[in-house]
């Protein structure tokens, strides 16, 4: 185990912060009982969107969540995406993407990345006051206007981070979407399709562990736009530069939060570095 003095020696000789997360003097000598990675496993992939790199970049744009300027099609993203910089999400994602990781304890981390994800996409829920009294006096608090509010999880996957959202908005209502990817056309094909009754009248969150080539959330978005609704976020906690951009040349209206933009997709459309079949994990049938 490296020393912490040897650790802040090897951090001041990498005078660029971009490339703390991946240099010549790698941290994965460090052992944590939540992060074991291998110097091998550095070296052959970049590392995606680390915070050190995150700080880096928001100290020269002043934003809070900034897409990494060296992945492809980064450049493109725009308002519109939110990539939320915390430290105890990235430390979440890193256990969803050690392969070791058990299938409990990767169902229980999703449902808690769904929370904090929602925090970020819940920001401009709009407010406003009533008088309540405290132990001490009366006062005007803020409170919810009671804007109504759907999850809609893209099946099956998706249904992983709806307890999240329910823990932050009790009071949301539950539509289904039931999609899966043609694994030769990489064609969304919709098999089920539920909603609230009302849902034209709400605010949509569609939620889905991956944002891969954006050919399901596209089709989801478009389904919910059917149904008459117009303020939909999309939330997600990997996406890929090709889903993104999918998703904003389909639907510039539509706002996307993720936990992490990753580097791309390999030959069979799957997330790199990623986190694996986030269904299959979830549901432990692989």
């Amino acid at each position: 185990m490296i020393a912490k003095e040897e650790i802040r020696a090897r951090m001041s000789e990498i005078k660029d912060p971009r490339h703390w997360s991946y240099a010549k003097y790698p941290l994965a000598d460090i052992k944590s009982p939540f992060m074991k990675r291998h110097e091998t496993d550095v070296k052959k992939s970049p590392a995606p969107i680390g915070r050190a790199r995150k700080v880096w970049y928001n100290k020269l744009n002043n934003h809070h969540s900034r897409p990494n300027p060296k992945y492809k099609g980064a450049a493109d993203m725009n308002e519109k995406v939110h990539v939320v910089d915390h430290p105890l999400l990235s430390h979440k994602l890193t256990i969803l993407r050690d392969k070791n990781t058990s299938t409990k304890d990767f169902r229980e981390i999703v449902s808690e990345i769904g929370m904090l994800l929602t925090y970020e996409a819940t920001r401009d829920l709009p407010l406003t006051t009533k008088e309540i009294e405290t132990p001490i006096c009366k006062m005007e608090a803020p409170t919810l206007k009671g804007k109504k509010f759907a999850v809609v999880p893209i099946l099956r996957a998706g249904l992983g981070l709806v307890d999240g959202v329910l823990r932050m908005v009790p009071s949301a209502r539950v539509g289904h979407l039931g999609m899966y990817r043609d694994e030769e056309t990489m064609v969304p094909v919709q098999y089920f399709c539920k909603m609230p009754r009302d849902i034209a009248e709400r605010d949509v969150l569609i939620v889905d562990p991956m944002l891969a080539t954006g050919g399901s959330a596209d089709a989801a978005i478009q389904i919910i736009k059917g149904y008459g609704c117009r303020n939909i976020k999309l939330m997600v906690l990997v996406a890929a530069p090709k889903g993104i951009q999918v998703v904003q040349d389909s639907h510039p209206d539509v706002e996307i939060y993720c936990g992490a933009v990753d580097q791309g997709l390999n030959e069979n459309s799957y997330i790199v570095p990623g986190l694996g079949d986030a269904g299959d994990r979830i549901f432990g049938t692989k």
